[in-house]
């Protein structure tokens, strides 16, 4: 369901071999309950308040105004190992390294650039796990420039969605705050200017995620200073999550995978839906834009033979109606992969689509594609060095991945 699986769209030469995709994306799926990791602690900075970290300063017998500095170089400077904070006393260097303390930021395994601009980085986790993120550079008609950093909340994804790369490569764990956060500041320091916009549409689901993905959002916002209207959470729909976010009254968008305008349609493109029925999501998101009045957007993956014809199109546009108005929906031209079925909708289709919608007073826009000679859609990069699918609780079975220069 990742941003980048739908946003990219013009091939060049591969500069990664790809492998074959074992896990088969038919499967039915139930929505599991992650296990916490045996090697996460909380001796992290990078996730950490100014308020926090002024009380860790004192906490080490240092003045509280340290924890200021503290907070400057992980999200200003973005330094990324406590040797570098060369700027505190030695001793409350050695006090922090002492008491098992660390930044919390990993290496960049590979990173790969598209024509358009568009990077995408792999980074190397602890456990070393692959993990994607994506930046995506846009200027705007009147010149402004414009960068979206499209994270991953999960190192994979048990759900499984027919189209997505993602759920063929497995599932291993959720992440961390910190591996969350991290992954906007790699961004950042990459591209060398801030990050405006954060889509929560990486590898993962993020409701199955959500405590680390919303910790993640308040340090965003608070810390690195990225607007809540700037942000967007996707989800394919886990039971219940939709209302305990809308409890947060985020400011922030929810984008919801619809993919289908019935139930039965949906459920042969997200197994999921089984367990998740179409009627109840759609209650879930009135409920959601009542508590919060923020308008719910829908994405919706345009299968050429499957889900795109006008017909769909105008079933769509009464289901929505049917549960009322402040939709947006926002149709995706599937970005193939490799070892699928599905194939990309020609143009002519796509235009009929939207303008069915809007015909009907439903708002729809098509996302531009970007980015797809980096292997951008999501998880294909990562499937791409990955020698085997990922299980789940099996962190230490990932085999070494072969080292391979950046293309960027």
């Amino acid at each position: 369901m990742a941003l980048l699986h739908h946003t990219c769209s013009v091939p060049l030469a591969r500069a990664i071999r790809s492998r074959a995709l074992t896990i088969s994306s038919r499967a039915a799926v139930t929505f599991p309950s992650v296990k916490k990791l045996p090697h996460a602690d909380s001796h992290v900075l990078l996730g950490m308040s100014e308020l926090e970290l002024q009380q860790l300063a004192a906490d080490l017998g240092q003045e509280k105004y340290r924890g200021k500095q503290l907070h400057h170089l992980l999200y200003k400077r973005k330094v990324k190992d406590i040797e570098d904070f060369s700027n505190l006393p030695q001793a409350f260097r050695r006090n922090l390294r002492d008491a098992g303390w660390r930044v919390g930021r990993s290496p960049v395994h590979q990173a790969v650039t598209a024509a358009d601009g568009t990077v995408k980085l792999l980074l190397k986790l602890e456990d070393n796990r692959l993990v994607e993120t994506v930046g995506i550079p846009v200027k705007d008609d009147k010149g402004s420039a414009r960068l979206t950093a499209c994270v991953s909340s999960q190192v994979g994804c048990p759900l499984r969605c027919s189209f997505c790369a993602t759920g063929k490569g497995g599932f291993s764990r959720n992440l961390q705050r910190h591996e969350i956060i991290e992954q906007v500041l790699a961004i950042e320091e990459l591209f060398q200017q801030r990050v405006t916009n954060v889509v929560f549409m990486g590898m993962g689901e993020p409701m199955l995620n959500l405590k680390a993905v919303l910790e993640a959002h308040q340090c965003l916002n608070k810390d690195v200073q990225i607007g809540q209207r700037m942000m967007t959470i996707s989800t394919v729909g886990v039971p219940n999550t939709i209302k305990k976010l809308a409890s947060h009254k985020l400011q922030s968008t929810l984008a919801v995978s619809l993919h289908a305008p019935n139930q039965k349609l949906r459920e042969t493109i997200v197994p999921s839906a089984k367990s998740y029925p179409l009627h109840a999501i759609m209650k879930d998101c009135t409920d959601y834009f009542q508590e919060t009045s923020r308008r719910v957007t829908f994405e919706y993956t345009l299968l050429a033979g499957v889900n795109d014809t006008v017909e769909h199109a105008i079933e769509l546009a009464e289901l929505l109606h049917e549960w009322g108005r402040g939709y947006h929906v926002n149709l995706i031209p599937f970005n193939p992969i490799e070892g699928s079925e599905y194939r990309r909708p020609y143009r002519k289709a796509v235009a009929a689509f939207e303008a069915a919608l809007e015909s009907r007073k439903i708002t729809a826009s098509v996302r531009q594609t970007r980015g797809l000679d980096a292997s951008a859609a999501c998880g294909q990069l990562r499937n791409e060095f990955q020698k085997s699918p990922l299980v789940a609780d099996n962190s230490d079975s990932l085999q070494s991945q072969p080292d391979m220069p950046l293309l960027c």
